[in-house]
């Protein structure tokens, strides 16, 4: 096989260097891009991106075996606390402003008796939970602690509050992430619901 000719050699690694120069650009570009268009969505289509995909969704909810919140006099987080039951996992702490923020609405969900809500405490204080709870009301059936994020990481947790609908058959239908409002309400969680129960939800 006949070599290059000895000329030819240093251009071609000039060029190498060049598209290698342009990787980091077209990266930063596509990121750039994804941005914009996430908020061209937003403010043009009315698209909320606190509607963030999960890979979790369609998939069987990771296992659940949290202590309870003493003092609470609620049971522990487990798989026993949600099985067989159409069930909103909420994901919240005392420190969290937007928490407080979501929990009116919350307790307004905890009247609706086909719903179960229960709530993963996310690296708080026993005394601070406790004391949150008893400020603002309590809409859950269980409450498990959560003193190192490590469920919230088996959950694919990205901020809190964060709110995962789960099916009767553990499968996980819907996420929110984010502080639920009367809009994320009626177009998101309340219309996976409806598809979950076969019924009308208001």
């Amino acid at each position: 096989m006949t070599e290059a000719p000895q000329e030819n050699r240093p251009k071609s690694r000039g060029a190498s260097r060049y598209v290698l120069a342009l990787i980091p650009l077209l990266v930063f570009g596509g990121i750039a891009a994804t941005a914009a268009k996430m908020l061209y969505d937003q403010d043009f289509h009315g698209k909320n991106i606190a509607e963030i995909p999960s890979a979790l969704i369609g998939t069987k909810a990771p296992s659940l075996n949290l202590p309870p919140l003493e003092g609470s006099n609620l049971p522990a987080l487990t798989d026993e606390a949600i099985k067989g039951k159409l069930t909103l996992v909420n994901v919240f702490a005392s420190w969290c402003i937007p928490c407080r923020d979501e929990h009116p609405l919350l307790k307004q969900l905890a009247e609706d008796g086909r719903l179960n809500i229960v709530a993963i405490n996310y690296k708080d204080k026993n005394e601070n939970a406790l004391r949150f709870l008893g400020e603002l009301g309590n809409p859950y059936h269980a409450i498990g602690v959560d003193p190192n994020g490590k469920a919230a990481i088996d959950w694919g947790v990205y901020g809190i509050p964060e709110s995962y609908l789960v099916a009767p058959d553990g499968t996980i239908i819907y996420k929110r992430v984010g502080p639920f409002d009367d809009i994320s309400l009626k177009e998101g969680l309340f219309p996976a619901m409806e598809k979950a129960l076969g019924k009308p939800v208001s």
